[in-house]
């Protein structure tokens, strides 16, 4: 990982006491893994609308259970790697009057991911802090003139969470507009264990457990690693988000209870397999994973 990427999560792990100061570095950080040659490793953020991928020229093409995210080629022109600057003109041009329709509902689509994605670094910093939000502070963050398309940012924003980090986006009072972020399925893991980044790494586990149904109770560890890589997660390369992944899956969701890791009976090479520990089976069950 490079050093300026690894000091800026450092930042956002120290918690910064200004929230506008957290935002700012959890944005830069998303933004900036776009627009690098590992850009991969976020392609379950945002995934292109239809019309989009139309837009772009391209299609990716049916995916199997095992591959409900997109492929990375799909994201290499996806438009949420725009800048801030660029979102603001495309906010203009989408808006104005005068221009194509065909033209203006993506590039207006491309500023909205843009705006989903400086809201989900401030959803990251309020579930770091075990912190309620409402939808004054979230629009403070998007910008007071979104509110027409808040409920589409937040669609976009809350779907990322769920899907990449494990995190939903609960709203608990209707009439206050307050929203507080919890773990998916019941799941009472340390989501922030591991790596140094110290970003929720729940939905990988929920994945993963889902792979090992679809596998019959027992996913052999080849197909656990192709599933993933899918994702651009691999065994003993520094992943963004979820660390070194061997070392959490083989080891401390091991010895956490959610997964077994074991050998093959008569493997020769030996060979190894991943199946549900019993504290997954105690806090979640078949029905809820096949559904999430």
């Amino acid at each position: 990982m490079p050093v300026g990427r690894r000091n800026e999560l450092r930042k956002l792990e120290e918690a910064p006491q200004d929230p506008r100061e957290a935002q700012r570095l959890a944005d830069a950080e998303l933004l900036s893994v776009s627009s690098s040659s590992s850009s991969s490793s976020y392609f379950v953020l945002f995934p292109n609308t239809p019309e989009e991928e139309s837009a772009a020229g391209g299609s990716s093409p049916p995916q199997s259970p095992q591959r409900a995210f997109p492929a990375p080629s799909a994201m290499e022109a996806s438009p949420w790697s725009l800048s801030e600057d660029s979102s603001s003109s495309a906010m203009e041009e989408g808006s104005g009057t005068g221009g194509e329709p065909g033209v203006a509902e993506p590039v207006l689509h491309a500023a909205l991911h843009v705006r989903a994605v400086s809201l989900v670094g401030f959803l990251l910093q309020k579930f770091r802090t075990k912190q309620p939000t409402s939808q004054a502070e979230m629009l403070a963050i998007v910008g007071e003139d979104e509110q027409d398309a808040f409920p589409g940012i937040l669609g976009q924003a809350s779907e990322c969470m769920r899907l990449v980090f494990g995190v939903e986006v609960k709203e608990v009072d209707p009439s206050e507009h307050s929203y507080v972020l919890v773990t998916v399925l019941g799941l009472t893991c340390d989501a922030m264990l591991s790596g140094e980044q110290g970003l929720p790494k729940t939905g990988l586990l929920v994945v993963l457990l889902g792979v090992i149904l679809l596998e019959g109770d027992r996913a052999p560890e080849e197909v656990v690693w192709e599933a993933l890589g899918v994702m651009g997660v691999y065994a003993g390369e520094e992943h963004i988000i979820f660390g070194e992944p061997r070392e959490l899956l083989t080891n401390v969701w091991v010895q956490e209870g959610y997964l077994e890791y074991q050998q093959v009976p008569g493997g020769d090479p030996a060979r190894y397999e991943f199946l549900w520990g019993p504290r997954a089976h105690m806090e979640t069950s078949r029905v809820q994973v096949l559904e999430y």
